[in-house]
């Protein structure tokens, strides 16, 4: 039976691996390994595996310095490694190959191609053995008999080339003069030539005429060194014209003597493997719906035309695209229609764009164009011009006439940054601005300092007139089992009743006051009004109810939380167990003294507390479970696009599945359609909350919502 190591610091992780290679065939052996140099002893000592799987990062020794010591064991330099990374960045990729991987996964893994792989490699591996043992057990035979030696090396020699011919894969074998020894089946059958017919010809018959040259230097290598090459990919075309990956090893060819006498060449075709690889790297990088590049690949890109435009290339801009009133196209139409009219929107911004743009959709009714600006093209406001003109023109659904504009926020680099997260906010914030003032229109980027410096002076003294006139309110987003579609608490959201501009969204103050502390205050109050609130609904009769509070960050720098909850239900005479305190993943990620006594005095408390946003921040489920948390909410920009997107809906039922393992409930945030929630449901998402079962509402409509005794359909 094989074996199978597993190397990665992380105890969750060797637990998913190790249950993912126990699937691959009945009777596999696994050894988990969480240290580099635990394995590498253990291999010195004699474990001989037949694949190992490593991450890549790791304390001390990452995965290409592990593999580099690896392949200096004895017996190790063919064994196949699969390496597995977070990282997208070819130079990563470049650093495990380099040290000697044979494959790599990208993290989260998707179970399905881990498998895959792992089998194939095993096969890999195994056909290696196989070949070994025979040319092992041939040598013995040829050893036996000095009286006999040339009959018995004619029949081995004829053994051989059958045993050769039945490997999947290509084998030749050529002398020091790089002249063919042997071919096998295979490979006479990819040139369309008689394996007989092809022995004593140049080696250069053997590969496409551009690498004849690079094979050559490859043998010599082989031929100087004594050393087997790592595997490597190549391309090659067979005798019908098609172009076949191969995965190619040398290794030398030995005499009696122990002589390099030769270079033995294998080539195991993975064609089908690249093809599915690059599927599943498109999947990844694009939108579903569109076939547009998704806010992922935008963002790398945007990363490789900074370093670009680091050289003095050129200039670009950076132009986020906003349909006005999209939600009404979705009301009257339909989602088909709405979903038509994105298509349509993106083939209209395709048709604007120079080779070297790129449009992307990074969210339901939002676009991004990179313009890419030099000598002889349009100006980036002209550009935002003829968008807005293109998208302006009318589509007809089913015989319905309707037209949409667009909000544009567009910014320059370099001239408003060069950092890629800057440039993005930097657009987005110009499009808020262009929708707040009515939308159908471009911003651009202002980064007038005094100005902005006004801005935030009249909204600090806006915001302690809110506090002082107890302008704030507090609304209530019911959360909902996924198991009984009842009610099981709400979310407690913060709301400004500004005099004049009516209820505002916490996105449009609340970031300026945790810069300048009024969060502190105004945090303070919602924590107790929303426990007040949650009393009240137990006088009522509505009991079981939990109330989720958000504690800022800042909070736990400037003041004493755990009091500050005590407190709050000291006065409001709500049982502890009631009430679920929200913190960020930053608040986490901190794993400061204070932050830590912080949150396991809450947990003594009696309250429960959760992580909010999960996914979108730095942590990680290790660094979770040090803390005293209950749950998780996944984050609802990956709930958003699940259905559509693979990798948004693997990284969603891995999240529920970890959390789970460690304990946690688990909330998804966002849920807006039947699909999400049937998927959610599946994935094993405990609550949910979102629009589909009710926006946030203030406390008057939120009872009269719990009395109305409504019950979600989670499971429709």
């Amino acid at each position: 039976m094989p074996l199978i190591a597993i190397l990665d610091d992380q105890e969750t992780n060797r637990r998913i691996f190790e249950r993912l290679a126990s699937s691959i065939e009945e009777g596999v052996e696994i050894r988990c390994y969480a240290d580099p140099a635990m394995a590498l002893a253990a291999f010195e000592a004699g474990t001989v595996p037949d694949l190992i799987v490593t991450d890549f990062k790791m304390p001390v020794m990452d995965g290409a310095a592990f593999i580099r010591a690896l392949r200096a064991l004895p017996g190790f330099a063919e064994i196949p490694v699969i390496v597995i990374t977070v990282y997208e960045e070819r130079s990563f990729r470049m650093r495990a190959l380099e040290a000697g991987a044979t494959d790599f996964l990208q993290s989260p893994v998707d179970h399905q191609e881990f498998t895959t792989r792992a089998r194939n490699l095993l096969k890999l591996r195994k056909q290696q053995l196989l070949l070994e043992s025979r040319a092992r057990n041939l040598a013995v035979e040829l050893a036996t008999s000095e009286e006999s030696r040339a009959a018995v090396l004619r029949d081995s020699s004829e053994r051989l080339a059958q045993v050769i011919d039945t490997v999947p894969a290509m084998v030749s074998a050529c002398d020091a003069n790089g002249n063919i020894l042997f071919v096998n089946a295979l490979a006479g059958a990819f040139l369309d030539r008689d394996p007989a017919s092809l022995v004593g010809r140049s080696s250069d018959t053997l590969v496409d005429p551009e690498l004849a040259g690079p094979n050559r230097m490859l043998d010599r290598k082989v031929l100087r060194t004594g050393q087997p090459l790592q595997s490597f990919e190549r391309e090659l075309t067979s005798a019908a014209g098609e172009k076949r990956v191969l995965l190619t090893t040398k290794s030398p060819l030995r005499d009696s003597n122990d002589i390099v006498v030769g270079v033995v060449t294998s080539a195991l075709d993975i064609t089908d493997r690249k093809r599915g690889e690059q599927h599943l790297l498109h999947v990844a990088r694009h939108d579903a719906l569109t076939n547009l590049p998704n806010r992922n690949y935008m963002l790398d890109r945007l990363r490789r035309e900074v370093a670009r435009a680091r050289r003095g290339d050129r200039a670009f801009a950076l132009h986020c695209v906003d349909i006005d009133e999209f939600k009404s196209v979705n009301e009257l139409l339909g989602h088909d229609a709405g979903d038509e009219f994105l298509k349509e929107v993106a083939r209209r911004l395709r048709t604007l764009v120079e080779a070297d743009d790129m449009v992307a959709r990074v969210g339901g009714d939002q676009f991004a164009v990179l313009q890419t600006i030099s000598q002889g093209s349009i100006s980036a406001i002209q550009f935002a011009e003829q968008v807005m003109d293109v998208v302006a023109q009318p589509f007809i659904s089913e015989g319905k006439r309707f037209c949409c504009s667009v909000s544009i926020g567009t910014t320059m680099h370099p001239a408003d940054g060069t950092d890629v997260n800057r440039l993005v906010k930097n657009a987005e914030l110009a499009m808020y601005q262009a929708k707040e003032t009515g939308g159908n229109q471009v911003r651009f980027f202002e980064t007038n300092m005094a100005e902005r410096m006004r801005n935030n002076a009249v909204l600090d003294g806006k915001l302690r007139t809110a506090i002082q006139e107890r302008q704030f309110v507090v609304y209530f987003q019911p959360q909902i089992s996924s198991a009984t579609g009842c009610v099981v608490g709400a979310e407690a959201l913060l709301r400004w009743n500004h005099p004049e501009q009516g209820v505002l969204a916490p996105g449009l103050f609340l970031s300026r006051a945790e810069e300048n502390g009024l969060i502190v205050p105004i945090n303070e109050w919602v924590l107790l009004e929303a426990c007040r609130e949650a009393k009240s609904w137990q006088r009522m009769g509505l009991n079981d109810l939990r109330i989720s509070v958000n504690l800022s960050p800042v909070q736990f720098r400037r003041v004493n939380v755990a009091q500050l909850v005590e407190r709050a239900l000291t006065l409001s005479q709500l049982e502890p167990r009631y009430l679920d305190v929200e913190i960020t993943e930053n608040i986490v990620i901190e794993n400061t003294d204070t932050v830590v006594s912080a949150l396991k005095q809450i947990a003594n408390l009696g309250v429960s507390i959760s992580i909010d946003d999960f996914g979108t921040g730095y942590s990680s489920l290790n660094y979770i479970r040090q803390f005293p948390i209950d749950r998780i909410k996944i984050d609802q920009s990956f709930v958003r696009n699940m259905v559509e997107d693979p990798s948004d809906h693997t990284i969603v039922r891995t999240v529920a599945n970890l959390g789970h393992s460690l304990g946690l409930s688990v909330v998804a945030e966002g849920v807006e359609t039947r699909a999400q929630a049937e998927l959610l449901k599946a994935d094993g998402c405990d609550v949910m909350q979102g629009y589909l079962y009710g926006r946030p509402m203030p406390a008057e409509q939120f009872v009269a919502f719990l009395q109305s005794g409504q019950r979600a359909e989670v499971d429709a």
